[in-house]
């Protein structure tokens, strides 16, 4: 058995949220697609002779990041550690690349991520959909970070369905100093929407064809996101980012999620680079990298 595994995970990006209304129990009923992007975090988990769970952090990414068990990565390891009654004690150190609070999973990520280690560091055997089922216990966005690729998200998102995609998609992607809170994103999704008549969530057909056949150009167009206008609200300067990104030939854009991290697709690596140069100078955006989807959830990359 080894005393450390290392698990890379993705962060994400929806191509598209389509947000229900609120229902009695204080949740939106959600459709979305998701798609894991080449951003990483890369979580170690290590037996140690210290008794309970231990949490720390390096890389980027690391401000306000809690380390006791409001932090989903701790949480899913006491979800384990009960469920399979682990008696060693855990040292669990996280590299963030994912930024908090952004709109890309990266508090859920890390969680998917520490339930597929701890699977793995103590040979427990569970399939795929078993992990993802208990990732549904800690939050909406954690199954699809196991799973990865393209899917479609229903419920509050975490009913996982893969999604026929063909090729790679090149994004560029506009992060933020500051993250957003996704509870406020959505309570001000609410307010702009009061006396309004909110649809039940659904998947654009356009977008899931226009995945099935490779087109870039046409799933940039298909790209949307109804808890945009909230992020944009709450936070203006989003829309400048979403200016400039379009109107230096970014195939589509949208904020991701609950935001603030803004996705842009380019027509390729090459137009991806240029994207990322125009925003850079821009000025409206001190962050900018460039990825590429789909790639794999949750995988072990190192066993010791």
């Amino acid at each position: 058995m080894p005393s450390s595994v290392v698990v890379r995970v993705p962060g994400k990006i929806n191509l598209q949220l389509s947000v229900g209304p609120l229902q009695g129990n204080g949740f939106h009923p959600v459709a979305t697609v998701f798609q894991a992007v080449s951003i990483f975090d890369d979580i170690t988990v290590a037996i140690t002779d210290d008794p309970g769970i231990h949490l720390s952090s390096t890389g980027k990414h690391n401000d306000h990041l809690p380390f006791d068990r409001t932090n989903l990565a701790y949480r899913a390891a006491e979800i384990m550690v009960r469920k399979f009654e682990i008696a060693d004690g855990l040292a669990i150190s996280l590299a963030k690349e994912i930024p908090l609070a952004g709109g890309m999973a990266g508090g859920s990520a890390d969680a998917g991520a520490t339930i597929v280690a701890i699977d793995s560091l103590f040979s427990l055997g569970l399939k795929r959909n078993e992990m993802e089922k208990i990732g549904a216990e800690l939050g909406a966005d954690v199954p699809f970070t196991i799973s990865g690729g393209t899917a479609i998200g229903t419920g509050k998102g975490e009913q996982i369905t893969p999604v026929l995609s063909r090729g790679s998609y090149s994004w560029v992607l506009a992060m933020s100093s500051s993250g957003l809170s996704t509870p406020a994103v959505y309570n001000e999704c609410d307010r702009l929407r009061e006396g309004l008549q909110v649809s039940p969530p659904h998947i654009s057909d356009s977008l899931l064809h226009a995945l099935s056949a490779g087109d870039a150009v046409a799933l940039g167009k298909a790209l949307s996101n109804d808890l945009q206008p909230a992020a944009c609200s709450l936070k203006p300067a989003l829309r400048l980012i979403l200016d400039v990104g379009m109107d230096y030939g970014a195939l589509g854009g949208l904020v991701s999620g609950s935001g603030p991290t803004v996705a842009f697709l380019a027509e390729n690596e090459d137009h991806a680079l240029d994207l990322v140069v125009a925003l850079t100078s821009s000025g409206v955006v001190g962050n900018v990298v460039r990825a590429s989807g789909p790639v794999p959830g949750a995988r072990v990359v190192e066993s010791v």
